[in-house]
């Protein structure tokens, strides 16, 4: 089932179109979360579309066999019957661009020799076909990244519009509130791959999503070979993903990961082709209060699958969540952080940075805080939790660092803010918003900041 979904990357596509200095895009991004039916989708807005898959025996040939790029795209031009006045209106969609280290270089001329033509690339794992790139396309790409469907994306894909519009709102009024929290706890258990949603949206069956969750996880698992260069490291890679899923609640260690026997420089190579399939991500703390925030990999990090539906499926979860009030207390409290991460990571269409979290930079400290998010200038501690103000400790001891009185707690409740102390009696601001505005974050912390900084 393909069903168009507006995404929250097509205003960037839309600038491209319009662009005098295009440069060829490189869609980025892990399998089945849209980028061939986003391609296609946008070249509607095109009087002509050419799509060329390079897992096609055929394809991949015509692109080893040309000597240059206007001989590839006279071959295109042949087989699709238009001549090269049209090009100018026409946009090429180069699918599975990473079974071509060729076609990868051949972007470059492209965009220095061709700049009429509006071209799009889209693959996974590309990573690991750029170290066999003879000449890589540096400064003459665009790169553009795809995630799975955030909240409001989901939204979208429901059609209500009028909810959409009181998302604008800001801050949320409580009237939209009870609405947004059922359709969010909806969107918690299945989470934001498109072919999910899609058959979810069409007959509201949780239990009929089964085989598609178990289709896409097995694809996953079966790319392993690709992430690889031997035996022994698909072997490490298999145990990985094997027991990610039951550690997103912890910190880990590399070293024995997963109560085996893997050597920590083994785990760590492993986790490094997963974070670059975009698949299976590790995320670092860091101990700072004020920008920049730098990434301390001495320190244990957290695990971030790809999307939080494949997550509670890997875990048998979904049953139990849906007689749930409160998704906050899920699988021992690691489920929304986990989705609202996952939120945060989709914000990032333009350039890819992994959100951070914070932990207190003391030996045998316990204190850790579940994301900052930097804006104008200040990094502001995020919480994400169900219980009572008072027993944010860690956010306390946050706040008695920071250079600035600012704090967020995300839960179940309505929006307020509220005048805090912490435990060392410094005065603070702390904002509660619903945790069904993941996707808006960036919009409610320019407004904090307005408002009280």
């Amino acid at each position: 089932m393909k069903q168009e979904f507006k995404r929250l990357i097509w205003k960037e596509l839309l600038l491209w179109k319009e662009s005098i200095d295009r440069k060829p895009i490189i869609l980025r991004g892990a399998r089945q979360v849209g980028k061939t039916t986003l391609a296609r989708q946008f070249g509607k807005t095109f009087s002509h579309f050419i799509e060329f898959n390079l897992e096609k025996a055929k394809n991949h040939k015509l692109v080893e066999q040309s000597n240059n790029v206007y001989q590839l795209i006279e071959s295109l031009s042949l087989q699709n019957k238009l001549p090269a006045s049209e090009w100018k209106d026409t946009l090429l969609f180069i699918d599975e661009i990473q079974e071509s280290p060729k076609a990868i270089g051949l972007l470059r001329y492209f965009y220095e020799e061709v700049p009429d033509l509006s071209v799009i690339a889209a693959g996974s794992l590309i990573e690991h076909s750029f170290k066999n790139v003879k000449s890589f396309p540096v400064g003459r790409v665009n790169y553009l990244y795809l995630f799975p469907l955030n909240f409001k994306e989901y939204l979208e894909a429901e059609g209500n519009k009028l909810i959409l519009e009181r998302l604008q709102n800001i801050p949320i009024d409580s009237v939209a509130h009870p609405i947004l929290l059922e359709a969010f706890h909806t969107y918690c258990i299945i989470g934001g791959m498109p072919e999910v949603v899609a058959h979810y949206l069409s007959n509201n069956d949780i239990t009929a999503l089964l085989p598609i969750y178990e289709s896409i996880w097995n694809t996953y698992k079966d790319d392993v070979a690709k992430y690889t260069d031997n035996a022994s490291e698909q072997r490490v890679i298999k145990h990985i993903m094997n027991a990610a899923p039951a550690l997103v609640d912890k910190r880990v260690k590399f070293q024995n990961f997963g109560n085996s026997n893997y050597k920590s420089r083994e785990v760590s190579e492993g986790f490094r082709s997963l974070d670059q399939a975009k698949v299976i991500q590790i995320i670092y703390p860091s101990t700072n209060t004020k920008p920049p925030i730098i990434p301390d990999q001495k320190k244990s990090p957290r695990i971030q699958l790809l999307d939080t539906g494949l997550l509670n499926f890997d875990l048998e979860i979904q049953a139990n969540m849906l007689t749930m009030n409160d998704l906050s207390n899920a699988y021992r409290g690691a489920i929304v952080p986990h989705l609202i991460t996952q939120e945060i990571i989709s914000l990032n269409t333009l350039s890819y940075k992994k959100p951070n979290f914070w932990v207190r930079d003391k030996t045998q400290s316990t204190a850790e805080v579940d994301l900052l998010r930097v804006r104008n200038g200040i990094a502001i501690p995020i919480e994400i939790k169900s219980g009572a103000t008072g027993t944010l400790k860690s956010l306390h001891q946050f706040i008695d660092q920071a250079p600035h009185s600012l704090a967020v707690r995300m839960y179940a409740g309505e929006y307020r803010i509220e005048k805090s102390k912490t435990r060392k009696g410094k005065a603070f601001y702390l904002m509660n918003i619903p945790y069904y505005l993941g996707s808006f974050i960036d919009q409610y912390l320019d407004y904090f900041i307005e408002k009280h900084h």
